[in-house]
């Protein structure tokens, strides 16, 4: 998976931000919306469409949408 499909797929989290928001340097957890029930649907995103398991160390060890990428792709 590419970054930008991963992007499009982790804005498709959100329902109430719009999707020009998601850029590879957007701080996520600066999000007006993002909360621990949408940390838990990117996990299961990332791990429905990738296959790969990460924790919410992950998460909390990832400022912008690039770096939880290059974790996940690093795993």
């Amino acid at each position: 998976m590419t970054l930008d499909e991963f992007i499009e797929k982790f804005a498709a989290e959100f329902d109430d931000t719009a999707a020009e928001e998601f850029k590879a340097d957007t701080e996520f957890k600066e999000l007006d919306e993002w909360s621990s029930l949408t940390a838990l649907a990117i996990i299961s995103m990332i791990d429905d469409e990738m296959d790969i398991q990460i924790t919410g160390a992950d998460l909390r060890g990832s400022k912008t949408i690039e770096d939880l990428y290059n974790n996940v792709t690093a795993k």
